[in-house]
């Protein structure tokens, strides 16, 4: 099964620029979305399911035209459920969760810190997603959470560690919060399979920085350690650009 993750930073946008003929090129098995930025409402519902996406949940920030995420799917799920229960991470539409045999799979868009108010959001995000996730797990053993951490774990995840040592994704506190939640019992999938530098997820659209490659990974799929034995590749797509964010894949057997 092929599973992809992507910030598509507007789903209405990346629908202009392709994303639907691309993601019948790709042809995963599920899709999880992030930073949809549209109420069900808004969305083409009928031209992605004849993409292939019959089965499709929609998880929506209450503030218009803000956050949001998904979950496509080819087969229909066991079970979905939408949010964590936790007023101020659903409020936002941040979480949601679809149930297959075997396993599960979340998409999380996990806050950034673009400001001192938003830094303790997140922080406040990141302990009771940890709380949530610890509970989870012991339900949901088998579990995938791809999405947009907003965070680079080490060094090698972004193309500048010195001069962005202070900037919110890749803070200490952020890191260290990051490095605990996978020592808790998830692997960094694309890790596993690669420790080469210069492979990123996100890219300013300032000062051509995608096409200087001077970006930072911050898009994951985290994969439960009793679940990561039957993963057998995990891949960034940077050639998809229908967003300042790329596609990130794994396949399971």
């Amino acid at each position: 099964m092929k599973i992809i993750s992507y910030n598509v930073n507007g789903i209405r946008a990346a629908i202009t620029k392709g994303f639907l003929e691309w993601l019948q090129s790709a042809d995963p098995d599920v899709i999880c979305l992030q930073e949809i930025k549209a109420t069900e409402d808004q969305i083409p519902i009928a031209e992605i399911e004849k993409a292939g996406y019959p089965y499709q949940y929609y998880f929506s920030a209450q503030k218009k035209g803000y956050s949001g995420v998904a979950i496509l799917s080819k087969t229909k799920p066991n079970n979905i459920v939408f949010g964590a229960g936790i007023d101020h991470m659903d409020f936002e539409g941040r979480i949601l969760r679809a149930d297959f045999d075997g396993f599960s799979v979340m998409s999380l868009y996990l806050p950034s810190g673009t400001n001192i108010d938003r830094l303790d959001h997140k922080f406040m995000f990141m302990d009771d997603f940890q709380n949530y996730i610890n509970t989870l797990k012991i339900e949901i053993p088998n579990l995938i959470i791809c999405g947009d951490y907003n965070i680079c774990h080490q060094a090698i995840d972004i193309h500048d560690p010195i001069r962005n040592a202070k900037i919110s994704g890749f803070l200490p506190e952020e890191r260290t919060w990051l490095d605990g939640f996978m020592k808790s019992g998830f692997i960094d999938s694309f890790r596993h399979f690669n420790k080469e530098p210069h492979h990123y997820s996100w890219w300013s659209y300032r000062a051509g920085a995608r096409g200087n490659n001077k970006g930072w990974r911050i898009d994951y799929h985290l994969v439960s350690e009793p679940l990561m034995g039957r993963v057998t590749r995990a891949l960034i797509l940077p050639e998809a650009k229908h967003s300042d964010h790329c596609p990130i894949l794994i396949e399971i057997a």
